[in-house]
């Protein structure tokens, strides 16, 4: 699918691949999407191109584009692409692209990308905090804690958790992970909903437990379940009694859905 405004739909990878090259800038942001819903790794080079498209700006200055590719090649996970990422973070018009950019590096797992988010980290200028420290978090990038305790005072409480989860994983300590919690009786529902992933990567009995108490809907707190499992089960010790704790809860949810 290459010409201008073309209506085929996308049902091929390689369909998909050609669309990122047409002229309609809505089915160049599906055919991204596409790409990283189907984890073609065929697509990983054409969604680097993508990440420097300069044709597809909305007003606020922001490229569409330009994040629904970071955001499919952090569903990939090809280290092929982590110079490009690492380059998309140079854009400082779009912080949601350079936010895009940094979860995908983190889901990549791939340490080229410590120095450049503990610069971002060190900056000045304003960052998408959140996403910075859980992706050294997620890197297990665990020096940087002198520079991630100061954000406990941070105006954001999405941006205060984000700590509370990385020196949670860093030290074990119970304060940080009851500071998460705390967040699941909160007024604002995207808070709880905030919560409830940030429990999801700390994996611990009671973000079990408090995940299962949580009020939000039982679709997340399976999602959430779901990646603790997954952790478990890709870990080298296998946890029999945290396992058997998450599957009776999905069991129990799923009646109840």
């Amino acid at each position: 699918m290459t010409a201008a405004n073309s209506v085929e739909p996308i049902l091929s990878p390689e369909a998909a691949i050609a669309a990122l090259s047409c002229d309609d800038n809505q089915i160049r942001y599906y055919a991204a999407w596409w790409l990283g819903k189907h984890q073609v790794q065929a697509g990983c080079a054409a969604l680097c191109d993508a990440l420097f498209d300069e044709s597809y700006r909305i007003p606020d200055g922001g490229y569409p584009l330009r994040r629904q590719a970071a955001r499919a090649l952090g569903q990939l996970k090809n280290p092929q692409a982590v110079s490009a990422l690492i380059a998309a973070l140079e854009c400082d018009t779009d912080l949601r692209l350079r936010e895009a950019a940094i979860v995908a590096l983190a889901a990549i797992g791939d340490k080229q990308a410590v120095t450049p988010l503990l610069k971002l980290l060190q900056s000045s200028y304003e960052q998408p905090y959140e996403a910075l420290i859980e992706a050294l978090a997620t890197l297990e990038i665990w020096s940087a804690r002198p520079l991630v305790e100061p954000f406990f005072a941070h105006s954001s409480e999405r941006v205060q958790c984000a700590a509370a989860r990385y020196m949670y994983l860093l030290t074990k300590q119970p304060q940080y992970l009851e500071r998460i919690v705390q967040n699941l009786n909160h007024d604002n529902m995207y808070l709880r909903w905030a919560a409830v992933f940030d429990l999801g990567a700390v994996g611990h009995r009671q973000a079990i437990e408090a995940i299962l108490a949580a009020k939000v809907p039982n679709s997340l707190k399976l999602l959430n379940l779901k990646r603790i499992l997954e952790a478990i089960l890709d870990s080298d010790a296998f946890q029999k009694e945290l396992s058997q704790l998450i599957f009776k809860a999905i069991d129990d949810l799923l009646i109840q859905l």
